[in-house]
């Protein structure tokens, strides 16, 4: 079956954020959202939509989408070309309203970028109308589509690892913006949902305010694992993630470009055994995630199941950001969850200067 796919928002990760990757590691191709849609075998990608005359004028030129079908209004283009699923690869700044407007529009499905959000409330807002509206809504937390995190999870799962004791993870970033990736690899590696944290954010001056900002955090899961994060500078750590079980150990070196597996064998002091390195699985061919976004989205339609990476996955990323910044501000005491105080939010780094696209900033830069 096929599936007719429009775009929100033409610019990087709308359009052309591929042609900056020249190397794999945590990204393999197609990635951003109009690459993949020309891709896939079942997607026609027959509309766009955004404000900025040269983002419509290029995306149309690159993916031949034709005019009268490039929109300055996403309710417009909602409207007339009904599409079955629906990319938001704007700000955090306008997606929670496009989202909205996308699922009452009668789309199957919604791919939307990260943050999910700026506030819990939106986020709440968010995922309760697709809810309502049976839409299946991914968030682009991106790990979760990597062949080597996925392969970690199947590991897990098979029990290769035994139980997760802890999860540590090197991410210099703000919590909300790229943190959005951190948090959600910590929460799909531990398998579980966080039930409390305590937070250090990078000063007292920055934890006073709502912009994004860069933390250290403790999160306790209710499964019994626990998992650190370090948001703070990581110096040669460069986004790294150290998952130790009771039988085995995987970790990641250099934003995923090697991965480490050891088990447990026989021997050492006492024979109370030694960690052995073993081979990784290594996948054949390993898929764009952008492919392994869509093959899942349309699992999900005609499946009615949530997808990989769901609206209310988004939220928990959100929402664990948010608490380890409020530990801070109350002196770092625990914080449970969920947070009562729904109105709480980041601004995402991403909405700075959002007035300008960042496909124009960057080639300024």
């Amino acid at each position: 079956m096929s599936y007719k796919a429009a775009v929100i928002g033409l610019g990087r990760m709308g359009s052309t954020f591929d042609d900056e990757i020249t190397q794999g590691g945590a990204i393999f191709l197609p990635y951003c959202h109009g690459p993949t849609y020309h891709a896939h075998p079942q997607i026609d990608l027959i509309a766009g939509a955004d404000p900025h005359d040269e983002q419509r004028a290029l995306f149309g030129d690159r993916w031949g989408i034709d005019r009268d079908h490039l929109y300055t209004n996403h309710k417009d283009m909602l409207e007339s070309a009904k599409p079955d699923i629906v990319s938001v690869t704007t700000t955090a700044r306008h997606r929670p309203q496009i989202v909205l407007d996308a699922a009452q529009a009668g789309v199957k499905a919604i791919w939307a970028e990260k943050p999910i959000a700026f506030s819990l409330e939106e986020a709440d807002a968010m995922v309760d109308a697709c809810r309502a509206n049976g839409v299946a809504l991914a968030i682009f937390c991106s790990r979760r589509y990597n062949t080597y995190f996925s392969e970690t999870r199947r590991m897990i799962e098979a029990g290769d690892l035994g139980d997760v004791l802890q999860i540590t993870a090197y991410a210099s970033c703000g919590l909300s913006h790229n943190g959005s990736h951190a948090i959600d690899t910590i929460r799909y590696l531990a398998g579980g949902n966080v039930a409390w944290v305590f937070g250090e954010m990078a000063s007292d001056e920055a934890a006073a305010a709502d912009n994004d900002l860069m933390g250290n955090g403790y999160l306790a899961f209710d499964n019994g694992a626990r998992a650190y994060l370090r948001s703070t500078s990581t110096g040669v750590a460069s986004w790294e993630f150290d998952i130790i079980g009771t039988k085995g150990r995987v970790r990641t070196l250099s934003d995923a470009l090697e991965f480490e597996f050891f088990q447990r064998v026989s021997g050492g002091l006492r024979d109370r055994g030694i960690p052995a390195r073993s081979p990784f699985p290594q996948p054949a061919r390993p898929e764009g995630q952008g492919i392994t976004v869509v093959n899942d989205l349309i699992d999900a339609m005609e499946n009615n199941r949530p997808p990989r990476c769901s609206g209310a996955d988004g939220r928990a990323a959100l929402e664990v950001a948010i608490a380890l910044r409020e530990s801070h501000r109350q002196g770092g005491v625990r914080i449970d969850l969920p947070i009562e105080d729904r109105a709480l939010k980041i601004f995402s780094s991403e909405t700075h200067a959002d007035h300008t696209p960042a496909r124009i900033r960057r080639l300024k830069q």
